[in-house]
């Protein structure tokens, strides 16, 4: 299995940070994985739906470590160069710049 694309939607909320989604083996997408901010740093939490007893119950998950190491990987990778390019995108609209200001 191979992750071939990871799209990511930043959240300003306490916890959640981004949503994500993720395309395996350019034939399979998964939406709504969760990028969290928790005690110990970020954390992804895979896709979930409430049940009518009020507990969640996951729709999509990993069935071994080593496959969720991956996931997480590679959405928080894509997770922290999403928030470099906001941050950057930022820096140059405050410094009144475009980005074909900087070719010289």
């Amino acid at each position: 299995m191979e992750i071939t694309e990871v799209r990511i939607s930043l959240r300003n909320e306490e916890k959640l940070k981004a949503f994500a989604s993720i395309t395996l083996d350019s034939c399979l997408v998964v939406r709504g994985l969760r990028v969290i901010n928790g005690s110990n740093g970020y954390f992804v939490s895979m896709p979930s739906k409430r049940r009518r007893n009020g507990m969640y119950q996951d729709i999509f998950h990993p069935i071994n470590n080593e496959t969720r190491k991956l996931i997480e990987d590679k959405v928080l990778d894509a997770f922290e160069a999403e928030l470099n390019r906001m941050e950057n995108m930022e820096y140059y609209e405050a410094d009144g710049r475009e980005d074909n200001d900087l070719e010289d």
